[in-house]
């Protein structure tokens, strides 16, 4: 029996999971459970080729876990014979202290809580998961590996802002990034798939998903990130605003009168593609565009022109560029999105294959025309896979 981690990823009111082994790299069961403290919580489980689905009432997180263990018994996993060696917990907010994996105890669950303000949305949820993983599977080692890792050794001139600097100093205000564990894979991925040294290359990740980032890597180390001291900086989001003159939230402050919290509920959950349009799903907006909708194609064209105008940004950052890859739910199934992400930058080394970029695949695969100075790539992320990995690492 090969050595497995079950990697939890604890939204607000969700909790998503995967038993991974790590070598040689099998997703061996996923699920989710959903509308946690509903009465009517869904939970689904894709193991060894059944499918189970239940529709209850689940109070909390706790609830939700204990439902996963028996909706997996009733699949044929038992706990014990799952191979579980440790569990896995993405926690989105590391700090400036926190950007190895690190085993969890009580000192660090109190770390975390006081590390909550800089990422409000995500870790307070991401505690959550290991408390309760914490009081269910008391007997595994509990592992947190931190979406800020990867970026934690950015350049000054990439990760400082251009503030006060006892102020930022005091409050730890600087660019810490985010989706850096999908961010290391794709690239050490797309270095795999081209055959080539990640040492030896420059690359620009397109992370498009309903949070989207990107980043700029040399020699298998990033160099530049969208996101910012929080996962709000940067691309248009799905819900998320992305880049704002920091000047709206004093105006809205003063002249409409808006709470702090309101503004920024606002720009975490009511802006992006979600705030423009009134949906954030790029299927259902590719509809709304075809069907004459003025809102959603400002929606698009407005998360367009931001991610176009950060791929120009790291071409320069870059000066060399030798591969751009698209990752992540939006990233590596919409094709329209690629396309107008690049058309018109063949002057810059860039040139798509049409066919190729609307060809359906599920792999990793090249989109760029054979002759494109610069390869365009999609490469599939697997952060669960890449946190189970962290997990064994940390143990060893």
């Amino acid at each position: 029996m090969q050595p497995a981690v079950l990697v939890l990823n604890c939204g607000s009111s969700s909790l998503k999971y995967s038993l991974v082994e790590p070598d040689p790299g099998t997703s061996v069961a996923h699920g989710i459970v959903e509308r946690i403290g509903s009465d009517h919580a869904l939970a689904t489980l894709a193991y060894g080729g059944l499918k189970v689905s239940r529709e209850r009432r689940v109070t909390d997180h706790d609830a939700a876990l204990r439902l996963t263990f028996e909706m997996f018994a009733e699949a044929g996993g038992h706990l014990e014979t799952l191979g579980l060696v440790a569990v896995g917990h993405r926690v989105v907010h590391g700090g400036r202290e926190f950007y190895r994996p690190t085993v969890v105890d009580d000192a660090l669950i109190a770390r975390l809580g006081e590390l909550a303000p800089l990422a409000p949305l995500h870790n307070p949820p991401g505690v959550l998961g290991i408390e309760v993983a914490r009081r269910l599977l008391p007997d595994l080692p509990q592992v947190a590996v931190f979406d800020t890792a990867f970026f934690h050794d950015l350049p000054d001139a990439a990760a400082a802002y251009a503030i006060d600097r006892e102020v930022a100093e005091a409050w730890g205000l600087r660019r810490y990034g985010f989706h850096g564990t999908s961010h290391q894979y794709v690239s050490e991925q797309a270095a795999a798939f081209l055959g080539v040294d990640p040492a030896g290359i420059s690359q620009i990740v397109l992370h498009l998903g309903n949070g989207a980032s990107a980043s700029a890597i040399v020699g298998g180390r990033p160099v530049d990130t969208s996101m910012g001291m929080t996962p709000m900086e940067g691309l248009v989001m799905g819900t998320r605003s992305g880049d704002v003159d920091p000047g709206i939230v004093f105006y809205l402050g003063r002249t409409a009168g808006m709470a702090t919290e309101d503004i920024e509920n606002m720009l975490n959950r009511r802006s992006g593609v979600f705030g423009l349009a009134g949906h954030n799903d790029f299927r259902e907006l590719h509809k709304l565009i075809e069907n004459g909708d003025a809102a959603a194609r400002l929606a698009y064209d407005v998360y367009i022109h931001r991610l176009r105008k950060y791929i120009g940004a790291y071409l320069a950052v870059l000066g060399n560029t030798d591969v751009i890859s698209f990752t992540a739910g939006v990233g590596e199934n919409d094709a329209m999105v690629r396309r107008d992400a690049l058309t018109g930058l063949a002057p810059l080394g860039i040139e798509l294959d049409e066919h190729l970029n609307e060809s359906p695949a599920n792999g990793p695969r090249v989109i760029s025309a054979e002759n494109s100075p610069i390869t365009v790539l999609v490469i599939p992320t697997n952060e669960e896979l890449a946190i189970a990995r962290a997990c064994l690492g940390a143990l060893h």
